[in-house]
């Protein structure tokens, strides 16, 4: 049809008829300049005077002519880092330089990154730099002299972001996406059935993540991500950032970073972006080559810091500001990798060798930037960083080639944390490794290693005495998973996708098995935050059939099958740290028997036969019975002066209560008399 159209076009042309261009009387173009032309207007020359190239740097060191080409060849190595300088500028008096300098770089924008790097650099303990643009002294110089305060803004309230901790049950809650996407549903666990909460349609175009206290659940969407929280999940904030793709919290959930390969340009870096969450402000914009290693940046576990590895050079940066730590980045020849202590602000990393240098382990305090142990190793084929939940032991698995001997020979080179010196102990293994994973809050940690079909299952216990023992082993085991309960002592062996689902649960304590289960292609196994149940799932993402969700208790019982049409995620809500003390858990745990009584009541009220519409009628009934028996014992109260008035002042009420004044009296009275014939003797 439309190529009919066109011809007749074409035709009405040829005939010498111009077509008319002219737009409609009631057209109104609304779309900008910056949306057709967004890329040419970038490179638009900007109306300058020539200075917007030149930063002024105070505090610089007053030096005589004999030091002066030193200091110059100082700062032209500071400088020269952000973009090439064409003119310096080093004003003196009386034959000593004044304490500030003029640069002049090539670009505009090399002259941002000056001052937004080195503004605050230490050049020596007397030496502090401050650094600003040229341009920027007119603004300061036109600055009010009245302070005027900022307006005021409106208090939003979203209501309580915690209100699911106060659920009289203590149901947790798990995030649902399936129907292929299409719809995200909220539930709250139940061991009869999932408890809807909250329901919508194309709430996200990609999937979802809860930030890792709970508050707040992420969606994406192709213009940014929002975040939704509160009883009924309204809309708290959004961050505008075009493609967004992948998305990463800081632990203390105040700040939250996405990524997006279409928007970075060279000037204005914006392939990730950190934000405010409380404001939604972006804080800083950063380069990214590749994302293959996500999350690029990698958060301290108070959220103070960040860092993020480039080639040899590790960049660590603080907040609120953003900025570099000390105003400089680490040199570390050949670094592979690094990750935060999850209980201190400590960062071990690992450097392969070179040459006769062999690969070590360094672990290093912040922000001191103290080495507080390094470990050599040698023969290094690759090292994997695994911590302790608490931060309590680091395992740095290294594989090595031995010499002299062909295949590859794994250890674990144990970290105690918390001990002087941080001593080192070794297990060595020399099976393959399938899969590795500490007890989350213990000192146990478990293996998979072998070969299919003889792939075995390895407990190891970290002593206080220096020994590493090894508890038990399981062979012959269908598994390339671990996943710890959340509390410690019990996990399920998994073989996830290729090995059919087999499941195993185990308890640690004593290492049983506690039952044998299958979930067929299972895909994903996620444990509850408290370690009471599990979700086993199969993903329309990796399987297109069979999707489904099951739930199971922490000892291998099924509970619930749920098959959602086109299931693909189950995410559970995580919970913020307890607020109670060692103290008051040892004190709970000790009185566990007295609330286990109220517990398995309640258990056995849900567990009945009875509706829970009857059981809601009944206790409804109660309610109002005690409310009619109050008002009734008012009114008795209150009428009791006036019975004595009646009654000559005999305080009849008290008559049924001197039981020991009584006297006992036997009474006998003819009640009746029966003749019964016996008949003849």
């Amino acid at each position: 049809m439309r190529d009919t159209e066109n011809m007749e076009a074409e035709m009405e042309y040829d005939d010498g008829e111009e077509p008319s261009f002219s737009d409609p009387e009631d057209f109104v173009d609304d779309i900008s300049d910056q949306e057709l032309l967004g890329d040419v207007l970038r490179d638009k020359p900007q109306e300058a005077d020539g200075i917007d190239s030149v930063i002024v740097v105070d505090n610089v060191p007053q030096v005589g002519p004999d030091r002066l080409e030193k200091l110059k060849n100082v700062i032209h190595k500071i400088f020269s880092k952000f973009g090439k300088i064409t003119n310096e500028f080093y004003p003196d008096a009386d034959g000593k330089t004044k304490g500030y300098i003029f640069l002049e770089y090539s670009a505009p924008s090399h002259a941002h990154e000056a001052v937004k790097n080195a503004d605050g650099y230490k050049l020596d303990k007397q030496h502090t730099f401050r650094v600003n643009l040229f341009t920027d002294f007119d603004k300061y110089m036109s600055i009010c002299d009245e302070w005027e305060a900022p307006e005021k803004q409106p208090f939003k309230d979203f209501g309580n972001l915690r209100h699911w901790l106060e659920d009289p049950d203590c149901r947790d809650q798990y995030s649902v996406i399936y129907d292929s996407g299409e719809r995200t549903g909220i539930f709250a666990n139940d061991v009869k059935e999932p408890i809807e909460v909250e329901e919508r349609a194309r709430w996200t175009e990609t999937y979802v993540r809860w930030s890792p206290k709970g508050t707040y659940l992420a969606t994406f969407h192709q213009r940014g991500i929002a975040l939704w929280g509160g009883e009924k999940f309204k809309q708290i904030q959004r961050f505008s950032h075009q493609g967004v793709q992948l998305i990463d919290f800081s632990p203390c959930e105040r700040y939250v970073v996405t990524f997006s390969p279409l928007m970075d340009t060279k000037d204005d870096p914006q392939a990730i972006i950190i934000w405010d969450v409380l404001t939604g402000q972006k804080k800083r914009g950063f380069h990214c080559e590749s994302s293959a290693h996500w999350p690029i940046f990698k958060w301290s576990p108070d959220g103070k810091f960040f860092a993020r590895m480039t080639q040899d050079t590790l960049s660590i940066y603080e907040t609120p500001s953003m900025g570099l730590l000390d105003k400089k980045s680490l040199k570390i020849n050949g670094i592979k990798d690094f990750s935060w202590s999850p209980g201190d602000n400590i960062i071990a990393f690992w450097v392969p060798e070179d040459k006769d240098i062999p690969a070590r382990v360094t672990l290093m305090q912040l922000p001191s930037r103290n080495e507080i142990r390094v470990r050599n190793l040698f023969n290094v084929v690759d090292c994997k960083l695994h911590w302790q939940k608490n931060g309590d032991y680091l395992c740095v698995k290294v594989d090595r080639t031995p010499k002299g001997t062909q295949g590859v020979v794994t250890n674990f080179e144990i970290f105690r944390m918390r001990e002087k010196q941080v001593p080192v102990d070794v297990v060595e293994m020399k099976e393959g490794i399938i899969a590795f994973a500490w007890e989350p809050n213990g000192s146990k940690f478990a293996v998979l290693h072998g070969e299919s079909p003889r792939i075995n299952a390895s407990f190891y216990h970290v002593k206080n005495n220096g020994k590493i023992d090894l508890i038990k082993m399981f062979d012959k085991q269908q598994a390339n998973s671990i996943f710890w309960s959340p509390q410690g002592q019990f996990l399920v062996l998994a073989g996830l996708r290729s090995m059919n689902g087999a499941l195993a649960f185990v308890d640690t304590s004593d290492c049983t098995m506690m039952n044998i289960a299958e979930h067929y292609m299972a895909s994903d196994v996620e444990w509850d935050p408290t370690g009471r149940y599990v979700v086993t799932s199969v993903s329309w993402w990796s399987h297109k059939v069979d999707n489904a969700f099951w739930l199971w208790t922490f000892q291998g019982r099924l509970l619930q099958k749920n098959n959602k049409e086109r299931f693909c995620q189950l995410l559970w809500r995580p919970r913020p740290p307890s607020l109670l003390t060692q103290e008051q858990i040892k004190l709970i745990k000790k009185d566990l028997k007295k609330y286990s009584k109220i517990f398995e009541q309640k258990d056995r009220l849900s567990q009945s036969k009875a509706s829970k519409e009857l059981v809601d009628k009944r206790r409804g009934m109660m309610e109002e019975y005690r409310k009619y028996r109050e008002r009734a014992m008012d009114m008795y109260n209150e009428q009791r002066p006036l019975r004595l008035e009646l009654r000559g002042g005999v305080d009849t009420d008290e008559l049924d209560s001197n039981v020991d004044d009584w006297e006992e009296e036997t009474i006998e009275f003819f009640i009746n008399e029966e003749i019964i014939p016996i008949g003849d003797l």
